[in-house]
């Protein structure tokens, strides 16, 4: 049969947009000034490597500038081009919008294959590429924050971070133009799980309301549940072992690059994932079965399938076949505009992408914050929660021994109440209340609204609403 194409990556996301319009009272020239990019700077730079010029092209696109600064990773891959970097911060704007972080939307981009270059000389490539968008604002902390995305990590962040202070000598704040930094040059902790704890956070919520398992045709909780990962970079890692370790999930299935390995036991991520790191790759692990087309098990039968690696591999051609009642979206643009129409159809339900990982960006919130208010969270008020805990606790013994009660506090919760919170602690408070506050708004569209008719129209139709309130605020 013949098959119309799919959109492109960035037609999907204006698709997916329109879709959620229809349901809304906007004029038309709000509605296509929210939906465009402003504007996209596209930077080719030359940097001397081993012996002769190489020239790199990257991409800095700001998609909304409703609230500034604007928020979005800046990822290092062979792929990177316009059209996708314009669609990424086109999803960035939704997603902060969404969960509430106070950021219009934009996304970077290097065209690079990291892993063909030594450390040293990415650091050159990456100053460089820093340089070219500081000098022209596209790097700062009241007008644009990067963060870390696929084919990036802490260094890169801190290699940046360290580039904007050497051009900005005074700035006060310098910190605080970049997020996703390591612990020792003003990062936050939790901010390297903050998008796979998200996940978890995400499904946690969804767990607790029964009316929605119905409709995924699951019941009870996470215990025992099969679950499927694409992709075990940082988010699909964390996503993995957060469920599997905590929640009792099976994670059945792994697919990586180079393949999927399947052990219907369940896999131990974390070894597993010490095997990826020095071989290269999921192949030969032991105690496994292995297919070399991984994409195919995107089709295998599984309660939870958590696609968290690039864009578009649930497509027109495979979307029929997929057989998860429930997606969580852990990559951004993981189905495309086509797939989407299929599964809903199928009644399949996808937790969308700008709200299943926005843990990323609510915990860059934090940390943007951290470097503003130059102060690590929990520093002034860790004491006096504990001090305050523990007259409740004292109190309660001495009753207990006046009156000859007998009453004895458990050990481990007398250590656990005594803990004031730290700042991991809370970093993931803050997280999970997000998490769980979006998915309730989201929530009362989807079932308020019965026309909207799925979860990602919700996230849109409530995004797109704030957005729009935002400018009309503004005069526009």
């Amino acid at each position: 049969m013949h098959m119309t194409p799919e959109p492109s990556f960035r037609a999907s996301v204006d698709l997916m947009f329109k879709r959620a319009t229809q349901f809304m009272n906007l004029s038309p020239g709000l509605e296509e000034k929210i939906r465009v990019c402003n504007s996209t700077y596209t930077v080719r730079f030359g940097v001397r490597l081993r012996g002769k010029i190489e020239t790199f092209t990257g991409y800095r696109s700001v998609h909304s500038e409703h609230m500034e600064p604007v928020k979005g990773g800046i990822r290092f891959a062979t792929n990177v081009n316009q059209d996708e970097v314009e669609a990424l911060a086109a999803l960035m704007t939704y997603k902060c919008a969404l969960v509430g972080t106070p950021f219009g939307g934009s996304k970077g981009g290097l065209s690079i294959d990291p892993r063909a270059w030594e450390e040293h000389e990415l650091e050159q490539i990456t100053r460089r590429f820093a340089y070219e968008l500081i000098k022209r604002d596209l790097i700062h902390p009241a007008q644009n924050v990067p963060a870390p995305d696929m084919g990036t990590g802490e260094r890169e962040m801190a290699w940046i971070a360290d580039q904007y202070q050497r051009m900005n000598t005074t700035d006060i704040n310098h910190r605080a133009c970049v997020t996703g930094k390591p612990l020792n040059s003003g990062g936050i902790r939790g901010r390297v799980e903050a998008t796979g704890r998200g996940v978890q956070y995400a499904l946690h919520e969804f767990f607790r309301h029964p009316a929605d398992l119905a409709r995924a045709g699951l019941q009870g909780g996470l215990e025992g549940k099969r679950v499927i990962v694409q992709g075990l970079g940082n988010v699909g890692y964390h996503a993995a072992k957060f469920l599997s370790e905590e929640d009792g999930a099976k994670v059945i299935a792994v697919i990586e690059r180079d393949g999927a390995v399947i052990d219907e036991r369940g896999l131990d991520i974390q070894a597993l994932k010490e095997w990826v790191t020095q071989n290269g790759g999921v192949k030969g692990y032991p105690g496994t079965s292995y297919v070399e087309a991984g994409a195919e098990v995107l089709e295998h039968a599984c309660d939870i399938l958590i696609p968290a690696a690039l864009e578009g591999v649930i497509h027109k051609g495979n979307a029929a076949r997929i057989r998860a009642p429930l997606i969580i979206e852990a990559a951004n643009g993981p189905v495309t505009y086509g797939a989407d129409e299929i599964l809903r159809a199928k009644g399949t339900i996808v937790i969308p992408d700008l709200y299943a990982n926005a843990g990323g960006v609510t915990v860059s919130y934090f940390e943007w914050v951290k470097n503003l208010s130059h102060m690590r969270f929990g520093r002034m008020q860790r004491r006096a929660e504990e001090a305050h805990s523990r007259m409740l606790v004292e109190e309660l013994e001495r009753l207990s021994a006046d009156r000859g009660l007998g009453w004895e506090l458990r050990p481990d919760f007398k250590e656990r109440f005594l803990t004031g919170s730290d700042e991991l602690a809370l970093v993931r408070s803050g997280l999970d209340d997000t998490m769980r506050t979006t998915y309730q708004a989201m929530r009362a569209i989807w079932h308020g609204r019965p026309e909207v008719g799925d979860l990602r129209t919700a996230a849109y139709v409530f995004a797109i609403d704030r957005v729009a309130r935002t400018y009309r605020s503004k005069g526009l």
